[in-house]
């Protein structure tokens, strides 16, 4: 007896695959919290005096002293970038959740596995990616 071919198109994302989708999210997830952990803790945690050296002996000059601006500012950006997209993998979740996650919010077909895979937190399929770009 022939066994039953699927009707499921090779690369394509089916609910057989949340698992592993779930267990990718996480892991990006938990690197992107260590990566704004240590962030916050080399950078954004520091005082002015810590970058002036009001309690060092030395003075600093000016141009130091906006280059170091410019650090903290530059951190900043980068923790408020992370941000948004540690916002993104946690919708990812929820819709994996809900069983809603896989699919594009424009057509409702299956996004390609390869997308996913590059791309965890989207949310279109390339055809509908690439028509919205245009």
């Amino acid at each position: 007896m022939p066994k039953e071919k699927s009707k499921k198109k090779p690369g394509v994302f089916s609910k057989r695959d949340l698992p592993h989708f779930k267990k990718l999210i996480l892991k990006k997830r938990e690197n992107l919290l260590d990566k704004l952990s240590n962030l916050k803790e080399k950078t954004l945690e520091k005082s002015y005096q810590d970058y002036t050296g009001e309690h060092s002996t030395y003075s600093f000059h000016m141009a130091d002293q906006g280059t170091d601006a410019q650090e903290r500012e530059k951190a900043f950006m980068f923790a408020s970038r992370e941000g948004r997209y540690l916002s993104y993998l946690d919708r990812a979740l929820e819709l994996i959740e809900e069983g809603k996650y896989g699919f594009c919010n424009e057509c409702g077909e299956p996004i390609a596995k390869a997308r996913l895979e590059a791309v965890p937190t989207a949310k279109l399929c390339v055809e509908c990616k690439s028509k919205k770009e245009e």
